[in-house]
This record gives C-alpha cells, structure tokens and sequence, in this order.
C-alpha cells in the first residue's frame, strides 16, 4: 500500500514538473516569437537598417553592461528584493581594479585574472554588507541599498581624487575592444562577435542553470514565495538571501571590469547614470514580479534586448534623448500593469 502511494506521488511530482518546464519553454519561445515581430517592425520603420549584421552586433554591445547588472538583479528581485547599488559599484570596481593593476608588475593573463578577483571580491563584500542589515535586523533593502550607493560613489571619487585611473597596461584592451574570432568573420564579410558579448552570454547561461536547475535557485523562488514557509520548511533563509545581494555585487564588479577593459581607465563616473535603472527595467519588463517569487534570467536578458532594440531604433530614427527616456518609462509602466493584470486573472481562474 506504501509502496504504490509512493509511487503514485512520484508520478505527480514528475508530471508537475514536466507541465512546469513545457510552461517555461512555451513562455521562451513565445518571448523569442514576439521579439522576431518586434524585429521585423522596427526593421520596416528603420527602412531596413535595423537588421544589418553592423547593427544587430551594435545592439547586443549596447546591452551588455546593462544585461549582466540585471542578471544579478533579478535574483535580488525574484526574492522580493531590490539592489541600487550595482551603479555605484560598477565605478568603485572599476577604480579599484584600476589602481591594483597598476600596482602589478606583471603582465598578461595573470594580471587580467587577478584584476577580475580583485573586483568580485569587492562587489561579494559590497552585496554581503548590504545584506547583513537586511537578514539580521529585518529592514527594508531599498535603504540598505541605497545608503550602499551613496558610499560607493563617494568612495570611488575620494579614492580616485574625482578623475579616471588610467590602466599602464594594455593588457586589457582585446577583453574591452577586441572580436572573438575576428579574422574569420571579416574574411565572411560579417562583423565579428565583440569578447564583451562573450562574457554576456556565458553569464546569462551560467545564471540561468544557477536559477532554474539547482536547490538554490529553489530556495529563491520560495523566499519571494513565502519567505515565512521556506524558513518553516528548513531553508536556511539568512544564507540564501545573503547569497542573492553577493551574485548582484559581483556581477556589477564583472560589469564594472568589462568597463574598466573598454575605457582603459578606471573612472568613478562610470555606473552612476541610468544604468541602475535600466537594469530593473530590464528585470520587470522580462517578466520578473516586482512582489518576488517570479522571474527567469532568460526573460531579463529578452528584457534587456527589447529596451536596447527601442533604443536602437530611436536612434536611427532621430528621436531625441528626452523622448527615449518617456518611452522607456511608457515600456516599464506597461510592464508592469501587465504583470498586475495578470495575476489578478490567475487569482480568478
């Protein structure tokens, strides 16, 4: 009798999960069909320069620092968090890294590695700090976050006396500038794959197995769930969320190296305009409930995508950038009254 009401449980775990992962491939493919249409209109307004090889390669390099900001967002968010701070770390990493560089006497991969280490270090210790106020004393992470802000701006100004910490090395400029596979797509009469892409895309990947295919990215989707019945059910609730705020700080600091790597220089203006914004942008308008329990790293890089496709496009029709800024803004709000519409039907049904 044991036997078969445990067999028959295990069936409907695996029919629950076979439902759940046809769900979320069917939500993938219609993301990817709904960007193609997007696409293709934004190709016949831009009178066919949108989708150019040139241009398409423009787009994804825009959306790079942007993506992988949001990719550390999303786990913050998904636990009904919020992270202000990648901004700011993305030029306190920067200027870091810049100045430990420069006090290297070595050269090549072991300096670009140990530079990178320098940096996630840094934004691990920024995202635990962050945390700590958050799992022990139970206040609101917009605070915590934005006192974070505040510290690392100012911080990254003092250390670099307000002016960019230029690299002595020019070791960095083939991950800031340089083209996977250069050669053989100029010899196809294609514009090469930017490394900065490469880097995107492995994060993108590798956080997303990190989300959707290891017990703890279950734990995450539970404390955005109910974090009160994830502590009951034993998930050690002060680990996992302590862990989401460390990924968000390191992905900023990879962002923050990749910058560094462009610019050849460290500058503590780098990271503190829109991109904090456009980060949560990307995570809403992919599809991640602000209210937690809900998203994919998968949806906020198709987020990320759309925002850099409207901008592109408003680029090459000339719209000036006051403009861009009320279209996002329309995106975002829109984004966001769909995902509450939608949950108020699901409450319904």
């Amino acid at each position: 009798m044991n036997a078969g009401i445990q067999a028959e449980l295990t069936q409907n775990v695996k029919e629950e999960k076979a439902k759940q992962t046809r769900a979320y491939w069917l939500r993938v493919g219609g993301a990817i069909a709904l960007l193609v249409i997007i696409a293709l209109l934004i190709n016949v307004a831009a009178k066919g320069a949108f989708l150019e090889p040139a241009n398409i390669i423009r787009v994804l390099r825009q959306i790079t620092y942007g993506c992988i900001l949001a990719v550390g967002e999303t786990f913050v968010i998904i636990t009904a968090g919020i992270d202000l701070s990648v901004g700011s770390l993305i030029s306190l990493s920067g200027v870091v890294m810049a100045m430990f560089a420069n006090s290297l006497h070595i050269g090549g991969f072991p300096l670009i590695a140990a530079t990178l280490c320098v940096g996630l270090a840094l934004g691990a210790a920024a995202g635990f700090v962050n945390a700590v106020p958050v799992v022990k004393l139970n206040l609101p992470p917009f605070i915590t976050t934005l006192a974070m802000m505040l510290m690392a701006e100012g911080l990254s100004f003092k250390l670099s006396h307000g002016r960019p910490v230029p690299l002595e090395s020019t070791d960095f400029q083939n991950t800031g500038i340089g083209f996977f596979l250069g050669p053989l797509f100029s010899s196809l009469h294609l514009p090469g794959l930017p490394i900065p892409v490469i880097w995107m895309l492995v994060i993108v990947v590798a956080a997303s197995i990190l989300l959707m295919r290891t017990r703890f990215g279950r734990y995450v989707f539970a404390l955005g769930g109910n974090e009160e019945a994830a502590r009951l059910a034993g998930v050690n609730v002060t680990r996992v969320k302590t862990l989401v705020y460390v990924i968000s700080g390191m992905c900023a600091a990879v962002a923050g190296f990749l910058l560094m790597a462009l610019f050849s220089s460290g500058s503590p203006q780098t990271g503190t305009g829109d991109e904090m914004l456009e980060a949560i942008a990307a995570v809403v308008v992919g599809g991640t409930s602000l209210m937690g329990g809900r998203g994919t790293i998968v949806g906020t890089f198709f987020g990320a995508l759309l925002i850099g496709m409207l901008y592109n496009v408003m680029n090459l029709l000339g719209i000036e950038s006051y403009t861009q800024k009320i279209v996002l803004g329309a995106v975002i709000l829109l984004a966001v009254v769909v995902d509450e519409l939608r949950k108020r039907y699901l409450r319904r049904a």
